[in-house]
């Protein structure tokens, strides 16, 4: 992907005339923030259900208040999701220093879960070129899901051989990018000239990240 432009915030515009990014920003803020108070009311409901239950007649026996660990689960794995889940602010980092550009392709070949979210194998290309890398792909909003409406096309920002965001036409869904074989593109890496590497380590991306840690901030 060429890495030359640069800007300098996100803006209220639409990138080149076709992407609001501060509005998928936003989006995706919203969308996390909506994920994450769902599960702490799931949370609060299954500690508060075993008291009202007993309240109600049911019998006060422990398996009621299995109830209550089970929310306790679920508020401790929010809370764990939140400190290693969110990826909109480093998407956010990466579209302060690339513009989205169009792709024509893209398709999913392959879909991993781990306890950090869902993890996608996808290629970026457009028709014409060749040689688009595997990239992994991880929702910035913490959703599990493979987005829909991709078939037309995504927009995309960064720079592959170090990685970058895939948004989706509707703005709606925003994935984390990088290489699905971080040593496999090192000689890329390696080629690319001073002003690439530096735009890539402002914007976040020159860190080797595995799958198991996609989701992990910093990694």
């Amino acid at each position: 992907m060429p890495a030359d432009g640069l800007t300098d915030g996100l803006t209220d515009g639409p990138a080149d005339g076709a992407m609001d990014v501060a509005r998928v920003v936003r989006r995706n803020y919203a969308a996390l923030v909506r994920l994450l108070v769902l599960r702490l009311v799931l949370a609060l409901g299954l500690c508060a259900l075993p008291v009202v239950l007993v309240r109600l007649g049911v019998p006060n026996v422990f398996a009621v208040w299995l109830l209550t660990v089970a929310g306790m689960f679920v508020a401790a794995f929010t809370f764990y999701r939140l400190g290693y889940g969110i990826r909109v602010a480093r998407c956010a980092r990466v579209l302060r220093h690339y513009p989205l550009e169009f792709h024509t392709r893209v398709s999913k070949k392959g879909e991993k879960w781990t306890r950090y979210g869902n993890v996608f194998t996808v290629r970026v290309s457009t028709r014409g070129r060749h040689g688009a890398p595997l990239m992994k792909a991880v929702n910035a909003a913490g959703r599990r899901c493979w987005p829909q409406g991709l078939d037309g096309g995504v927009w995309v920002a960064g720079d592959l051989p170090f990685g970058g965001v895939m948004v989706a036409p509707d703005g709606d869904a925003m994935l984390f990018l990088k290489p699905a074989d971080w040593d496999k593109l090192a000689p890329q890496r390696a080629q690319a000239g001073a002003e690439r590497v530096e735009r890539a380590e402002r914007a976040g991306l020159t860190q080797k990240t595995t799958r198991a840690w996609m989701m992990r901030p910093g990694a």
